[in-house]
């Protein structure tokens, strides 16, 4: 509340009764671009992989199996290979089977980027299909997580 005088132009010693919401609109606004800047920079930018859970699987063993780990090792059907000559392993490995099937088996912590590298790797080397890998889910599992989530 503002008291308004003679100097003001006014009449006489009145009390001026309007509600100026300027600063609190400044203080909102504030408050919003900090909590917007502390958010953004709370949330993880790479996005990690979470497996899906598969319920009904047959064990084939068809193609090239990758597997990539969290500590960022590769393997080629279980041959330990370094990330420069992945290339030339799974060009290898795709010439001794029929198919020329790739299939990525990821630790759940892979970072989405390493796996969509990995792929266009298989992809270039000669792979005509690309599967992931599922975890096989018990039926304790999905009654306990129906969501089709598997445990961390």
């Amino acid at each position: 509340m503002a008291i308004s005088g003679p100097h003001q132009g006014g009449e006489g010693g009145g009390v001026f009764s309007d509600i100026n919401i300027t600063p609190l609109t400044d203080i909102f606004l504030v408050l919003l671009i900090i909590f917007m800047v502390t958010t953004s920079v709370t949330i993880e930018s790479a996005a990690h992989v979470d497996l899906p859970n598969a319920t009904n699987t047959a064990p084939e063993n068809k193609g090239v199996i990758v597997t990539y780990t969290a500590q960022h090792e590769l393997f080629v059907n279980s041959k330990d290979v370094p990330e420069r000559e992945l290339r030339s392993a799974l060009s290898d490995a795709l010439g001794k089977v029929d198919q020329k099937i790739v299939v990525f088996q990821g630790d759940r912590k892979v970072l989405l980027g390493d796996m969509v590298r990995i792929l266009n790797i298989a992809k270039a080397a000669g792979a005509e299909q690309i599967a992931i890998a599922a975890k096989r889910v018990t039926g304790a599992q999905m009654e306990n997580n129906p969501s089709g989530g598997g445990s961390p």
